[in-house]
């Protein structure tokens, strides 16, 4: 019996070959949304999407959501091509994403979402 593998061990679907999202990568953005600088009353959700999270909290602005519900206020996507991570805001005007900044590590896209000196994320 070989322990080489065969040609179709080797070919995986891209859910299994994808590093984003990942249980742990979920759960170490949770821990570090606590270090929030701005609207730390309220319980932000983050959803695992193709290849990255997006981060969603109750809204605080009337000026944003009139009913105060849910809002979108940052993605967080891996490029694996780019082996960097994109953080986007929500714009809240005519409903996009705008890119925001790149990062080579998550730890540091998390520092400037967690500081907002310009205050586009938690609005």
């Amino acid at each position: 019996m070989s322990l080489a593998a065969t040609p179709a061990e080797t070919t995986a679907p891209r859910a299994l070959l994808a590093r984003q999202p990942n249980e742990f990568d979920l759960a170490r953005i949770g821990r570090l949304l606590v270090r929030r600088r701005r609207y730390r009353y309220v319980e932000p959700v983050i959803v695992p999407i193709e290849d990255g999270y997006l981060v969603r909290a109750p809204c605080c602005s009337r000026t944003v959501d009139p009913q105060g519900g849910e809002i979108d206020i940052a993605r967080l996507v891996w490029v694996e091509r780019a082996r960097e991570w994109r953080l986007f805001r929500r714009n809240h005007g005519p409903p996009s994403w705008i890119e925001d900044g790149r990062f080579a590590r998550l730890g540091e896209l998390m520092a400037w979402l967690n500081a907002d000196p310009d205050r586009v994320f938690w609005q």
